[in-house]
Parts: C-alpha cells; sequence; structure tokens
C-alpha cells in the first residue's frame, strides 16, 4: 500500500537552475552540509538536497538524503516563506547523532537569515 501525498508546506527544488540560483545567495557551513538559501517570489520555501558522488556509494548518498530530509522536516517551521533552501550533504552526516543535525540546521537557517553587523569600520 502506498501513502498518499504528504503536505509539508514545502516545495521541492527540481530544476538545475534553481540549485545554481542557491548556490548565489548565503551560506552557512556546517559539519554535516552546507545550506545555500536565496529570496524566491514563490509564496511557500522550497527545499532541495545535493549529494556529490565523492560522498559515497549510493546507498550512502541516499542515507545521507534521508537524515537530511528528516532534519528539514523537523526544521520545517523555521524556514521562511519566499526563500529556496538547498542542502548540499557530506559524509560526516552519517555518523553524527541526528539531533546534533537537527541543531547545527537550525542554526545554520538563522545564520542565512541574520542580517550582516555593521562594524563600523568603514575603508574608502
Amino acid at each position: 500500500m502506498t501513502a498518499g501525498p504528504r503536505s509539508t508546506g514545502l516545495r521541492r527544488l527540481t530544476k538545475r537552475a534553481q540549485f545554481l540560483n542557491a548556490a548565489r545567495g548565503h551560506r552557512a557551513g556546517r559539519t554535516a552540509f552546507s545550506l545555500q538559501s536565496i529570496a524566491s517570489d514563490i509564496a511557500e520555501p522550497g527545499v532541495g538536497l545535493t549529494v556529490t558522488k565523492k560522498t559515497g556509494n549510493s546507498p550512502e548518498r541516499n542515507r545521507i538524503k534521508r537524515r537530511l530530509r528528516a532534519a528539514l522536516r523537523a526544521c520545517a517551521l523555521q524556514l521562511q516563506a519566499q526563500h529556496d533552501y538547498v542542502l548540499v550533504g557530506r559524509r560526516e552526516a552519517l555518523t553524527l547523532p541526528f539531533s546534533r543535525v537537527v541543531s547545527d540546521l537550525s542554526s545554520a537557517i538563522a545564520k542565512v537569515h541574520a542580517k550582516p553587523r555593521d562594524t563600523g569600520d568603514q575603508r574608502r
């Protein structure tokens, strides 16, 4: 028996152009992943996952994506509307405790949305 469509309020990024667009935005690196974010015109937040072949074989890459997808669901309320997010998975996502992955994702989301600080050091 297959489950029906899930309504998480998140839009999937499927086109390469959407991933490349997010790469031009804000970034936050963590041990298990790198988060990229950019503003979008579409109301609901868009989410994409990518794990390169350098990371491992296909079962390992799929396991990383499953863990990151679950972490995204846990942090879904922190994702802002009209933004696209791309998670670039790393091998460390396999060994870190899941609670650490979720807390890292939460802090990365906060970082990409933080206002840049004015240091007062303006050189002309």
